[in-house]
């Protein structure tokens, strides 16, 4: 449950962030200005699809949330037997920062109406993206070779879940970045790529977050950083 509170305290920290700087409390009939700029700043479709997202993404990681606190009181019991960390895993994490920063590169390229620098941080991102999900089934391969099966034991049942579910949600991720790379290189409007590179860009520095808690927890460094806490406490 603590896991749980802590994971959920991070998300409403980073959320309420955010949202603070999403002109929520913006008072327009106090606003100053020719009346159309204003009305075109609040009918803006921008902060209405990233709350959408940022809820989406919420919901997200209350789910990993659960999962990471399942796998604490799961790993409590006598039959718990970890699995080996694949050290192609490392090589995974690299490349997933590789793809946040390529696609943060393209967002502020979109900002500045640099066409060219887009359309390479979103291939670069892209790609990079894909090995990762080919690095996670490298992983997985090895660890079935070496007869750490799905069925053995729960600490293998818990490894395959978690990384199979942050792999979807890559995957899902990858449908939305080929339509923004397919709207780069199809002459979109400015305005409507920026959104898009900005809504990509988003939504995998959250799933880069994710995977670094996800790698702490299976490399059990988080299980000795809460333990840790739960001494300081006591």
């Amino acid at each position: 449950m603590s896991v749980i509170l802590v994971f959920l305290l991070v998300i409403v920290g980073f959320a309420g962030w955010w949202l603070s700087h999403q002109r929520l409390m913006a008072k327009p009939w106090l606003e100053q200005g020719v009346i159309g700029d204003i009305i075109g700043q609040e009918g803006s479709a921008l902060p209405t699809a990233k709350i959408g997202l940022g809820v989406f993404l919420a919901v997200v990681g209350c789910l990993f949330a659960l999962f990471t606190s399942a796998y604490f009181m799961r790993m409590a019991l006598s039959d718990w037997q970890a699995l080996p960390l694949p050290r192609v895993l490392w090589f995974n994490t690299g490349v997933l920062v590789l793809s946040s920063i390529a696609l943060q590169c393209a967002s502020v390229a979109a900002r500045r109406g640099q066409i060219d620098t887009v359309r390479l941080g979103l291939v670069t991102a892209g790609l990079t993206a894909l090995a990762f999900l080919i690095g996670q089934l490298v992983a997985w391969r090895e660890l079935t070779a070496d007869g750490y099966l799905l069925t053995a034991n729960p600490a293998n049942s818990f490894f395959y879940l978690i990384t199979g579910m942050h792999g979807l949600h890559i995957l899902g991720g990858l449908v939305g970045l080929s339509r923004t790379t397919a709207g780069a290189w199809n002459g979109a409007r400015p305005e409507r790529l920026r959104l898009s590179v900005e809504l990509c860009a988003m939504y995998w520095n959250f799933l880069l977050f994710v995977w670094l808690a996800i790698f702490a927890l299976l490399a059990g460094w988080a299980a000795t950083f809460i333990e840790i806490c739960r001494q300081l406490l006591t």
